[in-house]
């Protein structure tokens, strides 16, 4: 089950033509429910827990999101709005061009010690959620804690995406001293050296810089058994890599530590992408994916990395590409 806020993605062009051809695309969206969209297209049982306010256009949401295989029987029905943020297409969410309406949304205004977490949980073996949440308001970030205390003692696993951003982060709370205190509870961590520095204070070395990529893999090693040893719980560290390559295009590789080893990716480059958003997200689907399935963590993590490099070609938020596409591209792909 993955849990945060659905999102609609509007895509104003940067130059302002949507005002002079009046079209403005948009996406549906959110990271975790990108993740529970993953899921559901490979295969994998997955339903999503979200807050929405009750009219036609979140109905129709919802019969979206049924259509593509993911339970919604566990959705709230409550609030005024709809969750909304204004991004570019080809920009990335960690840039200035972000704009976040999100405010008094029906998620955001989820209040303490009102949900049934034991209802809500019933019947799920794998919780996943984001940074994202708990950096909307405080009440939002106790709410994240009340639903993983709850999954913990369910014996529920859990993963979290470390993913920051930083417009977000607004309520005057150090991301760190929130997101420890909820990391505590987790079993499986993603996200970059520089996202688990920020969020979970494990430093990373400021000489980083030399673009080679075994240092960049020591580093994972080295970030990965810190936060092991920070956090007695977690027993996956997943880390991303994605370097920019020549005017347009991308390097991207992962790692995944796991039973004292660190496993690393095939390296995939392009000269040119189309759309950053939900790489990440489809590389968390992608671990959830073979950890429930039972696969060895090699194999888990070139499915994973396959998954999210092909993202980058989708113009929409969540992946639509079935699992066999992706072991017929992983088998074929030649640089």
């Amino acid at each position: 089950m993955s849990y945060g806020e659905l999102l609609l993605r509007i895509c104003p062009d940067a130059y302002g033509d949507w005002l002079i051809e009046n079209t403005l695309p948009f996406y549906v969206g959110g990271a975790e429910a990108n993740v529970a969209t993953a899921l559901a297209l490979w295969g994998t049982p997955s339903a999503y827990i979200t807050a929405l306010p009750e009219n036609s256009m979140t109905r129709q949401l919802t019969a979206y999101l049924e259509k593509t295989g993911i339970d919604t029987s566990r959705i709230l029905y409550q609030g005024d709005r709809l969750g909304l943020y204004y991004l570019p297409k080809g920009k990335d969410l960690k840039s200035a061009g972000v704009i976040y309406d999100r405010a008094h949304s029906s998620f955001s205004n989820l209040q303490p010690n009102t949900i049934d977490w034991d209802k809500i949980l019933t019947d799920i073996s794998w919780l996943h959620f984001s940074a994202i949440s708990p950096a909307l308001n405080k009440n939002a970030a106790t709410i994240c804690k009340e639903l993983l205390e709850a999954a913990g003692h369910k014996h529920i696993t859990i993963s979290v995406d470390l993913n920051y951003r930083a417009k977000l982060w607004q309520y005057g709370a150090d991301p760190a001293d929130i997101m420890r205190d909820l990391v505590q509870h987790c079993d499986l961590v993603m996200g970059n050296l520089w996202a688990a520095e920020k969020m979970l204070g494990i430093p990373v070395d400021a000489t980083l810089t030399t673009g080679k990529k075994e240092d960049y893999l020591e580093h994972a090693r080295i970030s990965s058994e810190q936060i092991m040893k920070k956090f007695p719980k977690v027993r996956h560290v997943a880390k991303t890599f994605r370097f920019d390559h020549g005017a347009a295009g991308i390097r991207y590789y992962t790692t995944m530590y796991h039973d004292k080893t660190l496993y690393h990716s095939r390296e995939y480059v392009s000269d040119t992408i189309l759309d950053k958003v939900g790489s990440g997200d489809c590389f968390m689907a992608g671990l959830i994916h073979g950890l429930c399935k039972g696969q060895k963590a090699q194999e888990t993590l070139e499915f994973a990395t396959a998954a999210a490099y092909q993202k980058l070609f989708i113009p929409s938020d969540a992946t639509v590409q079935r699992a066999e596409e992706i072991l017929e591209f992983m088998n074929t792909y030649e640089r």
